[in-house]
């Protein structure tokens, strides 16, 4: 998995928009303007991704790459350093469980735009 790859694969949901609102440090992914994934561009690149909170414990318990979330709210983020150590089939489940968390957290309005693209 490289960072290309990744870029593209969050992009290619639907909803999805890239932006760097805070800085040119860090790749922001927004589904309905609202964040569910980030990037940085350091080697080994990291991503921010949002996860349920019993779910965030384990993999965190179970993966050294899988971190509380740096400059986020520990119980609900995660910080996934890209170092070759995790299963690529488990960092795109963690992109999906992030992005579906979002979209069944947006509002009803927001939902129904969302569901008519």
């Amino acid at each position: 998995m490289d960072f290309d790859f990744l870029r593209e694969y969050a992009l290619s949901k639907k909803g999805v928009t890239e932006g760097m609102p805070f800085g040119d440090s860090v790749l922001v992914f927004k589904v309905m303007n609202k964040i569910f994934m980030m990037m940085n561009f350091k080697i080994p690149f990291e991503l921010s991704l949002k996860c349920d909170p019993e779910r965030a414990v384990e993999l965190r318990e179970r993966y050294d790459a899988i971190e509380p979330g740096f400059h986020l709210n520990k119980t609900h983020w995660n910080t996934v350093t890209i170092n070759g150590s995790l299963p690529g089939k488990l960092i795109l489940e963690m992109i999906d469980h992030s992005y579906d968390i979002i979209v069944e957290s947006l509002p009803k309005k927001v939902k129904q735009e969302y569901n008519s693209l």
